[in-house]
């Protein structure tokens, strides 16, 4: 296993539609290598989830993980967590079309956060690490960190998705949205850095 070298915006890894895998690839040591070398990258960098593109695997498959209690997103009111799990082929399907907003960060845009704003609940379908068909049903936080990892699969990057409006600071260097612009308790957004 190998903490793998993660792939900064401008990477034109990062632009391309990622292919799907087919289940003899799913089943193949190569992939079960590339989850554990995800794995070991996403904790070295401290992030909650981690798309193949972004270790330069043009390949549709992330992972995603985080506690509940995560200091490092104590804004996020999420109080469940996501186990550790991997999606292969994944499709997201939008339940919820009302729109929630977020500080997100991401490993392949390092030192800055955008606020972005996403459909509130939504259903993946995918397969698991033994080529398994599986859905579930994400909302508030955790559907917008599969938003966030799955856009990667298709190519694009959360600053794609910033919107600005009068007045507004909708992007900054992590510095200064710590010091002037994170969530205080009474806002109805939070912060999330894949």
């Amino acid at each position: 296993m190998a903490i793998r070298k993660i792939a900064r915006m401008g990477h034109p890894v990062l632009r391309q539609v990622a292919r799907d895998l087919t289940f003899q690839e799913i089943k193949s040591p190569e992939i079960k290598r590339l989850i554990q070398d995800m794995i070991e990258t996403m904790e070295d960098a401290g992030g909650i989830g981690l798309a193949a593109p972004q270790i330069h695997e043009s390949i549709q498959l992330a992972i995603i993980g985080y506690e509940e209690d995560n200091e490092r997103y104590p804004d996020s009111g999420d109080d469940e967590g996501q186990p550790l799990s991997v999606f292969i082929n994944p499709k997201i399907t939008v339940l919820d079309p009302t729109e929630q907003g977020f500080w997100e960060g991401c490993l392949s845009v390092p030192e800055l956060r955008g606020l972005v704003y996403r459909p509130k609940k939504i259903q993946v379908d995918y397969l698991d690490i033994n080529g398994k068909p599986k859905s579930l049903v994400a909302e508030n936080f955790l559907a917008t960190v599969f938003q966030h990892e799955l856009d990667h699969l298709a190519g694009i990057l959360y600053v794609d998705r910033i919107k600005s409006g009068p007045g507004t600071t909708p992007i900054s260097f992590t510095e200064e949205y710590q010091k002037y612009l994170a969530p205080q308790p009474d806002d109805d957004i939070g912060e999330l850095e894949d």
